[in-house]
């Protein structure tokens, strides 16, 4: 891309930095993506060829390194990539608090279950595997159903059902869910006015708020 023609650090990291896609990509890089279509799963409507291009580009400029482990490419942050933590967390945060406003383009299943997939608190969930199905309003058909799975100290998001059976069903729509992980809305709220609804054995509707969460961001105060 052209350069500012600045000396400024400011403009020579924008240099490498403000192109489309790039930042978001080393979010994923740094919530722990290592192989391209985990990558590509925390930036679904980014077109695999695009990926491609900026994760050389992040190479080039010695941000990101590819290594080949048992014959799979894996990507990872050098020292140097690994210093925008705190740029990416300081965007995160201002984001958070100042802009709230969610338009209908901003909604994604697919990036929202794939967050609530990796970030949520394993501990709180029971040691044996337990399932918890969502039921979506407001998407496509296809895109309405999805399965989390916790087993073995892991968690694994499904648009498939898996074929285990569900401890709870979580039933709300698309922007209510989203609003929730963001830390929008609380899930006390969201249970009492009626705009989510948990189904399942009375301890297992008691817990899965917990067992949920809310994304690392949620607690963020925002302006009244």
């Amino acid at each position: 891309m052209p350069g500012y023609g600045q000396f400024c650090p400011i403009a020579k990291a924008m240099e490498v930095l403000d192109e489309r896609w790039t930042l978001l990509v080393v979010r994923e890089l740094l919530l722990g993506s290592r192989h391209f279509n985990d990558l590509r799963r925390g930036v679904p409507k980014m077109s695999p060829a695009l990926l491609s291009r900026r994760l050389k580009s992040l190479a080039r400029v010695g941000i990101v390194e590819r290594t080949e482990v048992d014959g799979r490419t894996t990507y990872s942050l050098t020292p140097c990539g690994q210093e925008l933590i705190g740029v990416v967390d300081a965007l995160g945060t201002w984001g958070t608090r100042w802009i709230g406003e969610l338009g209908e383009e901003d909604l994604d299943p697919h990036l929202l279950m794939w967050d609530i997939h990796r970030t949520i608190p394993i501990d709180a969930w029971p040691r044996s595997r337990t399932t918890v199905a969502f039921r979506l309003d407001g998407v496509a058909p296809k895109a309405s159903r999805w399965w989390l799975v916790v087993a073995d100290g892991k968690a694994d998001v499904c648009d498939f059902d898996p074929g285990y059976d569900v401890a709870g069903t979580v039933e709300t729509s698309l922007l209510t869910l989203t609003r929730i992980w963001r830390g929008d809305v609380g899930w006390s709220h969201a249970l009492l006015d009626g705009s989510a609804a948990v189904s399942g054995p009375s301890e297992v509707r008691r817990a899965i708020p917990s067992w949920i969460g809310q994304g690392s961001k949620a607690a963020i105060a925002r302006p009244a």
